[in-house]
């Protein structure tokens, strides 16, 4: 059995990894016989947001701890992350990650990526190892690793602009669709970077899932 390691980044699409595509990927691994161990930053998220106005609100919520309602509690810390135990690095993406793992919420294509995370992406890649990531989360995999092929979706979005500004191809993708960089073995999808319903975020995470198990 393969195990892979899924890096979280709280709880919520605002604030934190999307629910509906973290869910969904782990029940991808675990169609396709896959072990998955979560981990998250033990840090506080950037911000907190009220889900129902998007508004942000006056609290303090630390992003482990926010995963671990997602995993029931089965959750380590990134720090403790080491590519000689898995096999595959998966990102869900969520617009929270991109305040709480890397800063292109607020800096743009000049974002900056938790450390953690950068070493977790350069060791399984050292390795040989594939990579797989969701939603905005490709950008920050492009930006980590330089000269990869991933995708955002719709080539006119202007993170596909982005991801060519940094080096990197964009290849176009629709609902389900996987961007395969076979020669770094990056895979990505975009999932709610399209107008999407729960069944193409699915379709996404099980495509993403069975094109990572075949290398």
């Amino acid at each position: 059995m393969k195990k892979v390691a899924v890096v979280l980044t709280g709880c919520g699409a605002k604030d934190g990894s999307e629910i509906n595509e973290t869910v969904t990927l782990l029940l991808a691994l675990d169609q396709h016989n896959v072990e998955y161990q979560a981990f998250a930053p033990d840090e506080n998220q950037y911000e907190v947001c009220n889900h129902i106005t998007g508004q942000v609100v006056n609290e303090k919520r630390n992003m482990m701890v926010e995963a671990a309602r997602i995993v029931r509690g089965k959750i380590l810390p990134l720090s403790r992350f080491n590519a000689n135990d898995f096999d595959a690095l998966l990102f869900p993406g969520g617009f929270g990650a991109a305040k709480n793992i890397f800063t292109y919420a607020y800096d743009g294509i000049n974002f900056k990526v938790n450390k953690d995370v950068e070493k977790a992406i350069c060791d399984i890649h050292a390795q040989g190892k594939p990579i797989g990531a969701m939603c905005i989360a490709p950008l920050m995999v492009a930006k980590v690793l330089g000269n990869v092929n991933v995708t955002m979706g719709s080539g006119k979005c202007h993170q596909a602009k982005e991801i060519e500004m940094i080096g990197c191809k964009h290849t176009e993708t629709t609902h389900g669709g996987v961007a395969i960089d076979k020669e770094n073995k990056v895979f990505s999808t975009p999932c709610f970077m399209l107008d999407a319903t729960l069944k193409d975020i699915y379709q996404g995470a099980y495509n993403l899932v069975e094109a990572m198990m075949k290398i």
